[in-house]
């Protein structure tokens, strides 16, 4: 493949085959190595991606140290546990390459700092998967509330429960949120100062950190907009609905919903003497472009690389900002609800 950006995918697991499928597909791509710690997934993708006829010869390792070894390997992808990210990531730079990583970038807003310094120290691409911020439905959202659809804000709420999958690395806040939260910072063209939350222990009571099951968030924003955001594994009532409310109406993203997923929902208030009826009230449908975002990511990331110009969308800083967000909800929680002022070390 002449001219190709070369890649190396580490980790293989629930999400990373999705990430290694897209890249694989590339047409400015060659996979040239899949890590994983785990023989049976390297196994599972070699005969997935007829990974063994290819006639590019993919290296399959359990040692991602092997990667240095690899001849103009340009850019690292990687799918890991957030905890070994910061590592992964040092390293990939060091060696000259540009980085995607899995969300979040690290579980310490320090480290995703230092991360970013180093990668424009090397005049590399430092890029995060917040795959939400390339869906079709968001990007059309922002554009709806920039052009006053809603009126003047007011609050917004989400909502992100299922039955599991149950982490033991994490609790549902660091599983959950960070979805939300990049949502609301998106449509809103700001960051959160306040951030506060609760959160309930069931299941993993036994643990030496227990880990809670239901998290509920508040955050408030510079222009005194807040966001409610109800966190939970252990609920089979599978919800993933956002919205933003406005003196106008109220702008709805509802996953569940694939026929209809933004919707519009008009409304507002005439006051009549002392009292307030409900007037121009209408549900409006939102048009939205077909595409998969997570193909988004990849294609945006190659282009960065091509480019040599970092994300607009989701570069190591936003991803620093979201990982300063959750670490002062996460003091809030331990606090019991205290609210705690988020720290900007940028």
């Amino acid at each position: 493949m002449t001219n190709s950006i070369k890649v190396a995918v580490i980790g293989v697991g629930r999400w990373g085959v999705h990430l290694l499928r897209n890249f694989l597909a590339h047409p400015q791509v060659e996979v040239v190595a899949v890590v994983d710690p785990n023989p049976e997934c390297l196994a599972k993708v070699e005969r997935q991606y007829n990974l063994a006829q290819n006639t590019q010869n993919v290296l399959l390792t359990t040692e991602w140290q092997k990667l240095q070894q690899l001849p103009n390997l340009n850019a690292v992808v990687i799918a890991t546990p957030a905890v070994t990210h910061y590592s992964l990531i040092v390293d990939a730079l060091n060696w000259g390459c540009h980085v995607l990583s899995e969300k979040p970038l690290t579980l310490n807003p320090s480290e995703c700092y230092e991360l970013c310094k180093l990668a424009e120290k090397q005049q590399r691409i430092l890029m995060v998967d917040h795959t939400y911020l390339f869906h079709p439905v968001v990007e059309k959202g922002q554009v709806l509330l920039q052009s006053g659809a809603v009126g003047d804000l007011r609050y917004g709420y989400a909502t992100r429960t299922h039955l599991g999958p149950v982490r033991q690395d994490v609790d549902a806040l660091w599983d959950l949120a960070i979805h939300d939260i990049a949502i609301f910072n998106n449509w809103l063209g700001e960051l959160p100062i306040l951030a506060q939350a609760t959160g309930k222990v069931w299941l993993q009571t036994a643990s030496s950190n227990p880990l809670s099951d239901l998290v509920q968030v508040n955050l408030t924003y510079p222009s005194g907009f807040q966001a409610f955001i109800h966190l939970c594994w252990l609920n089979p009532d599978k919800q993933r609905r956002l919205a933003v409310v406005g003196n106008r109406g109220t702008l709805i993203f509802d996953e569940m919903l694939s026929d209809s997923p933004l919707t519009l929902m008009e409304g507002e208030f005439e006051r009549q003497e002392n009292r307030f009826i409900p007037v121009n009230q209408q549900r409006k449908v939102i048009e939205i472009e077909k595409g998969e975002p997570l193909k988004k990511v990849c294609d945006g990331f190659i282009e960065c690389i091509a480019q040599n110009t970092p994300s607009s969308i989701s570069n190591g800083r936003v991803g620093a900002e979201l990982v300063e967000i959750l670490t002062a909800l996460t003091q809030s929680l331990e606090s019991d609800g205290k609210t705690i002022s988020v720290a900007r070390q940028s």
